[in-house]
């Protein structure tokens, strides 16, 4: 299959279905694709708080793409496999007036500078932070016409912030338009559930990622499947449902629902046998808390625990 570069410039900050495709790929295709970080390039190792604040915020989530998937159309599943992702050894987070989950008691700004090695940070000392790249925002076109930021996420992916997105994970998104018209950015380095400062460790990355094409199958919003193959530890694959929304409690409830379809349909399991496992064998984890109005809650249950399933098998 063929193999394609994309270059980061020109970024764009919205999601907006009338944008003009960069890259036009075939289903089963490999880009490599160069991603800045969510300021767009504008912080710069050495940069002081004062010139953070003069930042033009409405480069933030600068993305790379759109890329056209021939033959994606709506009722398609898009599957992008995550083959690599390369930090460049530097990387910030910071603290923003009026934004984050500890926003009153954090009022002041605040800039911190990371040095990154191949897979770990000592930069916050005492603590060595491992790293585990992924991109905070991966995503396809909205239903919707118009021009809309990317702070929110929402059933089309975007900015969802699920660290589990790392190299050997598979993200399946329900298309909404013609090609689809995947876009990504934000990389982390590292990032905690819920990103509560309002950022994890922002980086650029260089990805890597396959695309695949499921016709017609019915998906309503972002499902996970995750890896590590960092690690090479089989016991964090994991089936992951992923769902957004501005009540954080009915947002685990859609999330949970989806994930008892999901056994029923799959696995064949009866709807209160689903319920019972996932009482005693799902992880709901909050992936961030921080781009209100939506948050982003995850339901996980281990491969391990389930028969192996291909879900979407290729046709």
């Amino acid at each position: 299959m063929k193999v394609h570069r994309l270059r980061a410039e020109p970024t764009h900050s919205c999601w907006d279905r009338s944008l003009e495709p960069r890259l036009r790929i075939a289903p089963g295709e490999t880009v490599h694709v160069e991603c800045v970080d969510a300021s767009g390039g504008q912080v710069k190792p050495g940069m002081t708080l004062e010139e953070l604040q003069s930042i033009d915020r409405t480069r933030i989530h600068a993305l790379t793409g759109p890329i056209w998937i021939e033959g994606a159309e709506p009722g398609d599943v898009l599957e992008v496999e995550v083959l690599s992702l390369r930090h460049h050894g530097w990387g910030w987070s910071s603290v923003l007036s009026g934004l984050g989950f500890l926003k009153e008691r954090f009022p002041d700004p605040y800039l911190f500078h990371w040095h990154l090695d191949d897979d770990l940070s000592a930069s916050l000392e005492p603590a060595v932070i491992p790293l585990r790249p992924f991109l905070g925002v991966m995503g396809v076109a909205r239903a919707d016409a118009g021009s809309f930021r990317t702070r929110p996420p929402g059933p089309f992916g975007g900015n969802m912030d699920v660290p589990e997105l790392s190299a050997g994970a598979k993200l399946y998104l329900p298309v909404f338009n013609s090609g689809a018209l995947f876009s990504c950015g934000d990389g982390h380095a590292a990032q905690g559930h819920g990103e509560v400062c309002v950022n994890g460790i922002e980086c650029a990355l260089d990805a890597t990622l396959c695309f695949r094409l499921h016709s017609q199958q019915v998906l309503s919003a972002p499902l996970v499947e995750s890896s590590d193959l960092m690690r090479g530890d089989s016991t964090a694959e994991a089936w992951i449902v992923v769902e957004s929304g501005g009540d954080i409690a009915e947002t685990a409830r859609r999330a949970t629902g989806r994930m008892i379809d999901l056994l029923v349909s799959r696995w064949g399991f009866q709807d209160v046998h689903a319920y019972i496992l996932c009482s005693v064998a799902m992880s709901l984890k909050l992936s961030q808390v921080v781009n209100e109005p939506m948050h982003t809650v995850t339901a996980a249950i281990s491969k391990a625990i389930l028969p192996r399933r291909t879900l979407f098998p290729l046709q």
